[in-house]
C-alpha cells in the first residue's frame, strides 16, 4: 500500500511471483454472471423513461436532442440519444432496455479497465485487480435507480479522468488527456462539477503536481464545454437558468436549517447503504486502508483528504433537497474502489471479509423483515461492525509476516462480488425512506407493466403516428410513443406550477403553455395523478379544457386520452 500512497513518486512495484491461472476465472466467472443477469433483467428507471420518452417524442415531431426539452444538460441528452441510436436495431422495449443496459455495462467496463492498466503503475497487481474490479463491477451493477442517470455517467467519465491523470509517463500530456472526461463529468448535470472535483482530489492522494496541473486545465476545459452547449443549442442558457427554478425543495428555496440536514443526512445515508450495500464498508475500508500508510501526517492528509470528498459528495445530495438516493450515486462507487484497495494487501483482512459477505444478504433480508424493524440504527449498526472487524484485522495484520497465498485472496474477492451483487436481486429494495423498504425491485417492475397496460388502452385509441400533447409523466409517454408537437414533449414546467406558482413567470414555462393553444397536437394524454387538473396554475387549466375534451374522472382510471374539440 506504501507503494500508491506514501508521496508523489511513481513506484513500480516488484513483480510478486507467479500468478495462479484459475485467479481470474474463479472470480470472473461468478462476476459475469451477475453482470449477464442484471443486463437481462434491470429494464431501465423512471428517469430514464422520461428522458428516452422526451427525445424519442421529440425526435419524431423534428427537434433534435440538441433542442428538445429532457430536464437535463445537452451533453447528457446525446449520451442518451446516442446510446438509444446504438441499440436501434432492438425489437420490443424490453429488448432495447437490455441493449441500452449493455452498453452500459461496456462503458463500465472500458473504465475499470482503464483505472486498472493505469494503477498497475502504481501498486501491486493484485491492488489494482481489486480497486479497479470493484469500481467496474459497482458501476456495472449499479442499482436499477443509479443505472445510465447524470450522476452514475459522471463517475464513469470521472474514472476515465482519473486513470488518464495517473497513467502517462508525462505530466502534461496526463492532465491534457484527463481534462476532456473530467470537464464532460461536469456537464452531465452541473451538480456532477462535485463528482468531477472527487476525481481531482482522487489524483492529489497519488500525485499532487498531477492533480494540480489537472485542475488547472479541466477548470477552463469545462468552461469551453458549456459554451459549446450554448452554442450547439438555442435554448440552453435558458433552460440552465430556468431548470432549477422548478424544484421546491432546493436549498435556495427552502433554506439552510443544520439540524434538519444532519438528521436528513444520517437517514439518507442509512438509506443509501441499504440499496448499496458496499456502502457501508467504507469506514471500514478506509481504516484498513490508512493503516498500511507509512508516516503519520500523510495518514492525517489522506484522512482529510477523506472527509473532505465525504463532504462534497454529501452536499450535492443537500443541495439539490430532494434526497434522491441516485443523488450520491457516486459514494457506492467510492466505497467499492476503497474496499479493493483495502483487501488487496498483503494479507486478507478475514473479519472484514466475512462482514463483508453479509452486507451482501443484507438487502434482501432485510426488505423482508417486518417494517417495525426496518431502522436507520440497524444499517448503521453494520457500519459499526464493519468497522470493528477492520479494526481488529489491522491488529492481527501486524503480527502476520508471510503474504495472503492466492487462494485466500480469491475467497476474499469472491466476498466483494456478493456484496455489489446484493442490489440486483428481485427482493433487493428499489426505494427506501427512512429505513422502510418503501418498494422493491420486483415492485417497481409489476408497477411497470401496469403503466405499460395503462398505455397500451391509450395506444390503441389513438391513429396511427397522430401527434400528442402529453400531460403526462415519462413511463407514460415513453409507452405511447406517439410524436410530440412541440420541444417541450413532457410537460414539466406546466406540472410544476401544481407546487410553485411563480413557476408561471418563466420564460420556458410560456412557451410549453404555447404548445396547448398554438397549433395544438389533436390528442392528449392527460395523467390526473402527476398533473392534478385542480391544482396546477388555474389559467393554464382553462386554456386546456378551451382546447381539448378530456373524460370525467373515474375510479381506477389514471390516464385518459383528451381530443382537441
Amino acid at each position: 500500500m506504501a507503494t500508491t500512497l506514501a508521496d508523489d513518486k511513481v513506484v513500480r512495484p516488484a513483480a510478486s511471483g507467479r500468478r495462479s491461472p484459475l485467479w481470474w476465472a474463479a472470480v470472473a466467472l461468478p462476476s459475469a454472471v451477475a453482470v449477464v443477469y442484471t443486463v437481462a433483467t434491470r429494464r431501465l428507471t423512471g428517469d430514464l423513461h422520461y428522458v428516452l420518452a422526451a427525445l424519442r417524442t421529440g425526435g419524431k415531431a423534428g427537434y433534435s436532442p440538441s433542442e428538445v426539452f429532457t430536464h437535463r444538460p445537452y451533453f447528457y441528452r446525446w449520451f442518451i440519444a446516442l446510446l438509444d441510436r446504438l441499440t436501434s436495431f432492438g425489437g420490443t422495449a424490453t429488448q432495447r432496455e437490455a441493449l441500452i443496459g449493455a452498453a452500459g455495462v461496456l462503458l463500465a467496463a472500458a473504465a475499470g479497465h482503464a483505472l486498472f492498466v493505469a494503477l498497475q503503475r502504481r501498486v501491486t497487481g493484485r491492488e489494482a485487480a481489486l480497486t479497479a474490479g470493484a469500481t467496474g463491477l459497482a458501476l456495472a451493477l449499479a442499482p436499477r435507480n443509479d443505472f445510465l442517470q447524470p450522476e452514475w455517467a459522471a463517475v464513469v467519465l470521472a474514472v476515465f479522468g482519473v486513470a488518464a491523470a495517473i497513467g502517462p509517463e508525462k505530466p502534461w500530456r496526463a492532465a491534457l488527456l484527463a481534462s476532456l472526461p473530467l470537464g464532460l463529468a461536469v456537464m452531465m448535470k452541473y451538480s456532477t462539477a462535485a463528482t468531477a472535483a472527487i476525481g481531482i482530489l482522487l489524483v492529489y492522494v497519488v500525485d499532487r503536481g498531477r492533480a494540480v496541473r489537472v485542475a488547472l486545465i479541466a477548470v477552463p476545459a469545462s468552461a469551453v464545454l458549456f459554451g459549446l452547449s450554448a452554442l450547439g443549442g438555442s435554448h440552453e442558457l435558458q433552460w440552465t437558468h430556468d431548470m432549477p427554478l422548478i424544484n421546491q425543495s432546493a436549498l435556495s428555496r427552502t433554506g439552510v436549517h443544520p439540524h434538519f440536514i444532519l438528521t436528513r443526512s444520517v437517514q439518507f445515508l442509512g438509506d443509501r447503504a441499504v440499496a448499496t450495500p458496499v456502502l457501508m464498508l467504507l469506514p471500514g475500508a478506509l481504516l484498513l486502508v490508512l493503516a498500511r500508510v507509512q508516516g503519520g501526517w500523510r495518514r492525517v492528509e489522506l484522512l482529510a483528504v477523506a472527509v473532505t470528498i465525504g463532504v462534497a459528495a454529501q452536499a450535492v445530495v443537500v443541495v439539490q433537497g430532494n434526497w434522491f438516493l441516485y443523488h450520491a450515486a457516486q459514494m457506492p462507487i467510492l466505497a467499492a474502489a476503497a474496499w479493493g484497495l483495502a483487501v488487496g494487501g498483503r494479507s486478507v483482512p478475514w473479519l472484514f471479509t466475512a462482514v463483508s459477505l453479509a452486507c451482501g444478504a443484507l438487502p434482501v433480508l432485510y426488505a423482508r423483515a417486518p417494517q417495525s424493524d426496518q431502522r436507520p440504527y440497524v444499517v448503521w449498526s453494520f457500519v459499526l461492525l464493519a468497522l470493528l472487524a477492520a479494526a481488529v484485522d489491522v491488529l492481527l495484520e501486524r503480527r502476520r509476516t508471510t503474504r495472503a497465498p492466492v487462494g485466500a485472496a480469491v475467497l476474499a474477492t469472491l466476498a466483494g462480488v456478493v456484496c455489489l451483487a446484493g442490489t440486483i436481486w428481485p427482493g433487493s429494495p428499489h426505494l427506501v425512506f427512512d429505513g422502510k423498504v418503501t418498494e422493491t425491485s420486483a415492485q417497481y417492475l409489476d408497477e411497470m407493466r401496469l403503466t405499460q397496460q395503462d398505455a397500451d388502452r391509450i395506444r390503441a385509441q389513438l391513429p396511427a403516428d397522430a401527434s400528442v400533447l402529453y400531460l403526462a409523466f415519462g413511463d407514460t409517454t415513453y409507452y405511447v410513443d406517439h410524436p410530440a408537437q412541440c420541444r417541450y414533449p413532457i410537460s414539466t414546467f406546466l406540472q410544476r406550477s401544481r407546487f410553485l406558482p411563480d413557476v408561471a413567470d418563466l420564460k420556458s414555462f410560456k412557451e410549453n403553455a404555447d404548445c396547448v393553444d398554438h397549433d395544438p397536437a389533436p390528442y392528449a394524454v392527460l395523467e390526473r395523478p402527476w398533473f392534478r387538473p385542480g391544482k396546477v396554475d388555474p389559467e393554464l387549466w382553462r386554456r386546456i379544457k378551451a382546447v381539448y375534451d378530456c373524460p370525467a374522472p373515474s375510479a381506477g382510471t389514471r390516464i385518459v386520452l383528451c381530443v382537441r374539440r
